[in-house]
């Protein structure tokens, strides 16, 4: 008997999820899911890749050279951050940390849950390819995000961040960040391990994270 699609939660995260240091949240999305509605059309998949970015003291964060950003970057977590990479797409993250502590989380790579046809659609591949939402920007193409969302409240409107439909029982791997020029030795990327979906699963220096995956909202 098919057991048809995932359910999609429709209880975002609390504030409290996003208020810790951006590496912490960022390990801990991993299995959450991202969900888009935009008018009827309903898309979401499980985050299964991630990278933290700090503040000032961390050269590849926004907060160190885009001032743009700095009414978004020190502000209270659980808002989304969204811009323009190389003029190509757009890249979607979480704002974390509690107000003046600044942080946000890039969301890498999805694992497709729910959608898949209208992912598929505004991709232009087919709804069974493992790139469907992998990459920074595929993930706000296949899930309509754009720079109208800069700024959205993640807890409420059309783009939320929800908890995990099915228990977090998967290794957690760790390592350096991806296309970047600064402060590249950091180990801020975090993804599931042996997921198809991730952008890059292959990638020398990774390593298990150090604690064991959390359930969402624990400090």
């Amino acid at each position: 008997m098919n057991p048809g699609p995932p359910r999609v939660p429709s209880i975002p995260l609390p504030r409290r999820f996003y208020l810790r240091s951006a590496p912490l949240v960022a390990r801990d999305l991993l299995g959450c899911l991202l969900v888009s509605r935009r008018g009827r059309a309903l898309t979401a998949g499980r985050i299964v890749e991630t990278e933290a970015y700090l503040g000032p003291e961390d050269e590849a964060s926004h907060a160190a050279f885009r001032p743009g950003s700095h009414h978004l970057f020190y502000g209270e977590g659980g808002i989304a951050y969204v811009f323009p990479a190389y003029g190509l797409h757009s890249c979607l993250n979480a704002i974390a940390g509690r107000a003046g502590r600044p942080g946000c989380v890039l969301i890498r790579a999805l694992e497709p849950v729910a959608g898949l046809r209208a992912m598929a659609r505004r991709r232009g591949v087919d709804t069974r390819s493992p790139r469907l939402a992998s990459g920074p920007g595929n993930v706000t193409r296949a899930l309509g995000v754009s720079r109208r969302d800069n700024g959205a409240d993640l807890l409420a409107g059309p783009l939320t961040i929800e908890p995990p439909d099915r228990p977090r029982d998967f290794r957690v791997a760790r390592g350096p960040r991806i296309g970047i020029t600064r402060s590249r030795a950091l180990p801020l990327r975090f993804w599931i391990a042996d997921s198809p979906h991730v952008s890059r699963p292959h990638m020398g220096g990774a390593r298990r994270a150090p604690h064991a995956p959390r359930a969402p909202g624990r400090d």
